[in-house]
């Protein structure tokens, strides 16, 4: 048993062998002693465990409550309690010798001649046991304990009979016992009970506990080791209570009322409040100041060379660009500027210029300067001289020539769309040129309020090209004017990404290149067609380089904090700052070690009146009263009053505090209008049970009441069926 086992009683041989035996078998606690004593010697949970030693592999036998000091020895882990009950009948025997062998021997009967137990045994049981449980356990105590006779009796009837003599009930009435897995409603009638308007549901102070501990881990899941359920039944016991009226109690916590803030416990668990940091001195902080101050100016160097080099590798390229030109206009033979377009990879001159101007514009936004826009060395002929066919109606012209006017107007198209768009760029950057000389003068006015309009401006572009950026990674999801205006799958394909001058670009160069059903597609013969290709990559490329107001705005307003501002760090160097110095986790409080029961206090015991909350269909303990009442129909209604106005409510589910007001209420409104009820609690609703047996086992007729061995195998098990002791023995 290890070193679990209580003090083994030492006046076993004292008694004599006619001195009864008495115990309360509870699916909660296992109580023995001896007959005519107002306690038992004896109690300790009906459980069992069966653990292996961690060194030997050797399996023991833990009853009862166990010592935390067995988890040294014995690995506990790997098994679990087991009860011989199932809803208050047992039905596990193996369990049941383990309990009843532990409870003789700390009862002193170990002592006797071969462990015999040489005393008439009262055992209690549920109403209405089965008879094989009955017959099971008549058997064990007389084929393993040799006792010389055994009576089983209903431990409710025997707390019920106890309080009758202490004048709390009456002869007549309804005993309702809350058990640990079960509940039953017993009629008495002159001081019997009535087994055939017994009634029983399977709700008890087992289900209060166990939804208690489940609502708690559910709620505090990092806090589950904790809630234990031994944890939970000790709370159950000191906090839960049972709501009046269950919809206006939840009403109060839900309005947070400050009655419900009075009925709110606080379980504090364990916790150590961190060690208090010093502040840190002048010393101190002038230091981390200092090192602050050095790793934000190598931030800014970083971010500075890095600049220098993409200015260095943009002049570099500008450079190779302005060369490449100045050689094509130096050769004077096509051949020779063949070659030398050959070993560039450029294709014609025009992409050099093109990409001229690209570079040239990526240079300025590098150096913080307002974009230029350079006007590109287009031919000066007038649109008429360039595109002839246009202005022709396709009545006067050939198929070939359809296709070439096609053509041409949407090289038309394209090139006034873009003159149009630099344009309208050119405007904007007078504009802003304008805007640069006032804020020079609103600097030299006030330095100090022009820092923090520009760091104020500053966070809003970032703020703007930060949500940019994620727009188009992740897309906007409206379509962009496209189909319907709406994309189901949330995200944007590449023609919602187009803007309608590519949109526009894209069908007339489908238009151009295919004609269906006008004769054969020759697209592709000259050399010519292809410029459309050529075209059409160099005004995606124009869209994709062009200058973003917005960045370069941005870009700007950065040069201008770090000319006049020496703290200020730029979104690159706050990226690398923000990756180095991850941010630190919150120090946990006390208030983080806090299980606050709420709504829990009278939420768990209303499964006793609605076991429908934990999937249990079956009746609320009040509702089986009545349900005892309506089994007795041969009863008259004056006798069935005289049981309403003696309802006694016993057992260790019952100790809630308002279950008496619930249960009134819950009754009255089964019974008719203005009959009388009344309901009375047991002097000890845990111990009279026991106590009643033992008063009932002390009575010089309790040996009528008794069967033998020889009874047992003469009459066998269909006696034990009509087998009922008389309880106003001792009346």
């Amino acid at each position: 048993m290890g070193d679990v086992r209580m003090a083994r009683q030492t006046d076993y041989d004292l008694f004599s062998p006619t001195t009864p035996i008495v115990i309360d078998n509870g699916g909660s606690t296992f109580r023995i002693g001896w007959a005519g004593e107002s306690d038992p010697r004896i109690m300790f949970r009906n459980v069992a465990l069966r653990p292996r030693h961690r060194s030997t592999g050797e399996t023991v036998t833990v009853v009862g409550e166990h010592d935390p000091a067995l988890f040294k020895y014995f690995d506990c882990t790997r098994s679990s309690w087991r009860s011989p009950f199932d809803n208050n009948v047992v039905y596990q025997f193996e369990i049941m010798e383990y309990v009843l062998d532990y409870g003789f021997d700390r009862l002193g009967a170990s002592s006797s001649v071969a462990g015999k137990v040489d005393h008439p045994i009262l055992i209690t049981e549920c109403i209405c046991n089965p008879v094989y449980s009955r017959a099971k356990m008549a058997e064990l105590l007389f084929e393993s304990y040799g006792v010389p006779s055994v009576a089983f009796g209903v431990d409710a009837a025997f707390s019920y009979k106890y309080n009758q003599n202490l004048g709390i009930c009456a002869e007549d009435g309804i005993a309702l016992s809350v058990g640990y897995m079960t509940t039953h409603s017993i009629p008495f009638l002159k001081g019997e009970p009535l087994p055939e308007g017994s009634c029983r549901t399977n709700v008890g102070g087992y289900h209060v506990t166990n939804y208690l501990k489940e609502l708690l881990s559910l709620k505090y899941p990092y806090h589950a080791p904790s809630i234990t359920w031994e944890k939970a039944e000790e709370l159950k016991k000191e906090h839960c209570y049972v709501a009046p009226d269950y919809p206006s109690e939840l009403q109060f916590f839900k309005k947070e009322t400050k009655e419900a803030e009075e009925k709110k416990w606080v379980w504090q668990l364990p916790w150590v409040p961190p060690p208090q940091e010093e502040p840190p001195s002048e010393e101190e902080l002038a230091r981390k100041a200092a090192i602050k101050e050095k790793q934000g100016q190598r931030l800014r160097e970083m971010a500075a060379a890095k600049r220098s080099q993409k200015i260095a590798d943009l002049e570099n390229e500008l450079h190779v660009l302005e060369t490449l030109l100045s050689q094509l206009d130096e050769a004077e033979l096509p051949e020779v500027a063949s070659g030398i377009l050959a070993r560039s990879g450029y294709l014609s001159r025009q992409e050099i210029e093109s990409a001229h101007i690209r570079v040239s514009q990526s240079l300025r936004k590098a150096r913080g300067e307002p974009a230029v826009i350079v006007e590109e060395n287009t031919d000066t002929a007038t649109s008429a001289d360039k595109y002839p066919l246009v202005s022709i109606p396709d009545e006067m012209l050939t198929p070939d020539q359809l296709k070439e006017k096609k053509r041409q107007i949407f090289l038309k198209t394209t090139t006034e769309g873009r003159l149009r768009a630099k344009q309208k760029r050119a405007e904007e950057e007078m504009m802003r040129e304008r805007q640069n000389q006032l804020e020079e003068g609103r600097r030299l006015e006030n330095p100090e309020l022009y820092l923090e309009e520009l760091r104020a401006k500053y966070k809003e572009l970032s703020e703007k090209m930060d949500q940019r950026k994620r727009l188009k990674t992740n897309g906007n999801g409206n379509g962009n004017g496209t189909g319907n205006g709406n994309n189901v799958s949330g995200g944007t394909g590449r023609g919602e990404r187009l803007n309608a001058a590519q949109r526009e670009r894209m069908r007339l160069m489908t238009t151009a290149l295919f004609d269906k059903g006008k004769g054969e597609d020759t697209f592709g013969l000259k050399d010519e067609d292809w410029q459309l290709y050529k075209l059409m990559s160099k005004d995606t490329d124009d869209d994709d380089d062009m200058v973003d107001p917005d960045e370069a705005e941005l870009e700007r307003v950065a040069t201008k904090l770090q000319e006049f501002d020496p703290t200020f760090v730029g979104r690159e160097a706050e990226l690398m700052q923000s990756t180095q110095e991850p941010p630190r986790p919150r120090a946990l409080t006390a208030e983080d070690y806090q299980v606050v029961l709420a709504v829990e206090r009278f939420r768990c015991p209303e499964v006793l009146f609605q076991p429908g909350m934990i999937g249990e269909y079956q009746a609320g303990i009040d509702e089986i009263v009545s349900h005892s009442l309506r089994r007795l129909p041969n009863l008259d209604n004056s006798i069935k009053d005289r049981m309403c106005q003696s309802i006694f409510v016993t057992g260790g589910g019952s100790l809630l505090p308002g279950l008496e007001q619930r249960l009134e209420t819950g009754i009255r409104a089964t019974r008719p209008y203005l009959s009388p009820l009344k309901i009375v609690r047991a002097v000890d609703s845990v111990m009279d049970a026991w106590r009643g047996a033992s008063v009932y086992a002390a009575s010089e007729l309790f040996s009528t009441q008794t069967f033998s061995l020889e009874d047992y195998n003469e009459k066998g098990e269909d006696w034990l069926r009509r087998y009922n002791i008389v309880y106003s023995l001792y009346d």
